[in-house]
């Protein structure tokens, strides 16, 4: 047989080429903006090329193989089916993270203390340094769709003393893979930041430890902020909960 003959026609193969060049562009993106190479809106945009080209190589892999299979082409079809698979696993994804985006209030600001929300101290000048999103907490802007979102996200009350909860406090953010940046037994506070695997993104975090008005125990406060980006996708009330439950919450 005529190798010609069973060489994948240049439209199958421009299809499969497609998919991977989509595929490449989303796993680009998000390496792209962890290594600072741009910032995090072109990670964005790098990305939104990938999900378009995979949209096409999607319909026209289709369009491909029904065409396949109406006048008897084989040789095309594996092409055309690894591409439409990398293309609706590129869009399968996308999906969810929209679903997710779509699940929570577009808030980066979350605190177990409205009213008085824990202060950060060193990595205030941190943020600043990197234009990050402000910091101050707009309680009546914030407060009730935090809460109504997050019911979790609120005060706890220890009975074990300051001093203790502080130190466990710096031990939960380490096991949980935060890079813990301040200790300060004087202020009663804890600075750490967590770093997203794919882009990068940092949120930083303060825990406050105060003595109970009792006088036998101790008020713990979380608060987690994301540096860039409007909406978290709930990442950081998820951090909280995690802190509030590590340290017996």
């Amino acid at each position: 047989m005529d190798s010609e003959t069973v060489k994948p026609r240049w439209w199958a193969q421009a299809i499969l080429i497609g998919s991977v060049i989509a595929a490449t562009l989303v796993i680009v993106s998000g390496l792209g903006t962890r290594f600072g190479i741009w910032e995090y809106t072109g990670g964005f945009t790098v990305a939104s090329g990938g999900v378009l080209l995979a949209t096409a190589a999607v319909f026209l892999g289709i369009v491909g193989y029904a065409v396949c299979l109406f006048k008897g082409f084989k040789a095309e079809r594996s092409n055309l089916l690894i591409g439409v698979l990398i293309s609706a696993l590129i869009l399968g994804q996308t999906g969810m993270q929209m679903a997710a985006l779509a699940a929570v209030p577009a808030i980066h600001n979350i605190s177990t203390d409205t009213l008085d929300p824990p202060d950060f101290d060193v990595l205030v000048a941190v943020r600043e340094a990197e234009g990050a999103n402000p910091l101050a907490y707009d309680a009546e802007v914030l407060a009730e769709t935090q809460q109504q979102a997050y019911p979790w996200v609120k005060t706890m009350n220890s009975a074990t003393s300051p001093a203790i909860v502080l130190n466990n406090a710096v031990t939960v953010l380490e096991d949980m893979g935060l890079e813990v940046v301040n200790v300060s037994a004087e202020k009663g506070i804890v600075e750490a930041t967590d770093t997203t695997f794919w882009y990068g993104f940092k949120d930083d975090v303060v825990v406050r430890v105060r003595s109970a008005e009792s006088g036998s125990g101790s008020i713990v406060d979380v608060r987690s902020v994301s540096r860039v980006g409007r909406s978290d996708v709930g990442l950081n009330a998820k951090r909280i909960g995690e802190i509030l439950n590590g340290l017996g919450g």
